[in-house]
């Protein structure tokens, strides 16, 4: 039996649900997954083998902006320095055959060291977090990424395109149901025009609830609204339907009529494969997520507009795009492996 380390950013759930979807196409394949936090807790919920070791630093939001990126940046460098040595032990005593890492570098670092070949899966392939003087860092920790990319047997991206040097655009990597939509309507018993607001695993998102529970209140239209506030929110919000944390998000927006979501490119797939209309609202100031919804034609000041896009998009026809990225992406692996 073939057996490989995969490495899992915890920072968000987009990496972990797209690593899911990948290994769902796994037989014989023993996957020994390693993060944290929200990540690790999905993975638990749905019985898969996990080591729960890394502890990511948390973004600083006011107001939907993302506050001093530079020393996040730096928090963040000091939590790469961890997840070399937390990586380190694990590689040493699993010896793997193979180490798929999704944006996860530390432990690409420690196995192209170690002459263990790698496969890197990510939808990034350099960071704009910071301007000005303190940019140095950050186009310093870029050369070092790209360097690692360049040492990667494989380099996966949930893009369309054509593939270049070890990179292969895989299309779209998206968790599939078994059910219809009408099935998924009746499990969930949504029977009105239902709207699913997401903010990712972590408490970031906190502003986008709180501006769309009020704008869809004035509204006042006779919809269900559904809240998945992730596992870094306790907090219970009056008159929707409180869901928390889910392992299925991707059931819930096939199932929806809106979805409503920070802009995470795993959740932006998902929506797009499923034909979920959908708005996309980006933290100010992350540039990953600001280029995510600039593709989708959406900015952060679309916020203060919430009330004309919902009336909008909740009319908009499904338009659901075909992906077979997970089925690539196991098969570029499975490849590596034979």
């Amino acid at each position: 039996m073939n057996v490989f380390d995969f490495f899992s950013s915890p920072i968000g759930l987009g990496h972990i649900t797209r690593d899911i979807a990948i290994t769902n196409n796994f037989e014989n394949i023993s996957t020994n997954f390693v993060t944290g936090s929200g990540a690790a807790k999905i993975l638990k919920k749905i019985n898969l083998k996990v080591q729960d070791v890394y502890n990511p630093p948390s973004f600083i939001i006011e107001n939907g902006t993302l506050k001093n990126p530079a020393k996040w940046l730096w928090n963040y460098y000091q939590y790469y320095r961890d997840c070399k040595n937390i990586s380190q032990k694990i590689l040493q005593k699993d010896n793997p055959n193979l180490v798929i890492s999704d944006e996860d570098f530390a432990s690409l670092t420690v196995a192209q060291n170690m002459k263990i070949p790698t496969i890197l899966i990510t939808d990034i392939l350099e960071t704009h977090f910071t301007k000005g003087l303190t940019s140095f860092i950050e186009k310093k920790m870029n050369k070092s990424m790209q360097e690692i990319i360049k040492k990667c047997d494989i380099v996966i991206l949930p893009e369309n395109g054509d593939d270049q040097d070890n990179i292969r655009k895989v299309g779209p990597i998206v968790r599939q149901t078994n059910l219809t939509r009408e099935e998924l309507r009746k499990k969930f018993s949504f029977q009105k025009n239902t709207i699913v607001i997401s903010i990712g695993g972590t408490d970031a998102g906190l502003f986008l609830i709180e501006k769309a529970l009020e704008v869809i209140t004035k509204i006042n239209q006779d919809m269900e609204i559904v809240l998945v506030s992730g596992p870094a929110v306790d907090r219970k919000f009056e008159n929707v339907r409180n869901l928390g944390f889910v392992d299925n998000l991707h059931e819930l927006i096939f199932a929806a009529d809106l979805i409503i979501s920070l802009a995470g490119k795993s959740t932006i797939d998902e929506a797009r494969a499923y034909g979920t209309p959908a708005i996309f609202i980006p933290i100010k100031g992350h540039f990953e997520q600001e280029d995510n919804a600039r593709e989708q034609g959406f900015v952060f000041e679309d916020i203060n507009r919430l009330d004309e896009l919902i009336l909008k998009k909740i009319e908009e026809k499904r338009n659901p795009v075909n992906t077979d990225g997970a089925k690539i992406a196991s098969d570029i692996i499975k490849k590596l492996m034979d």
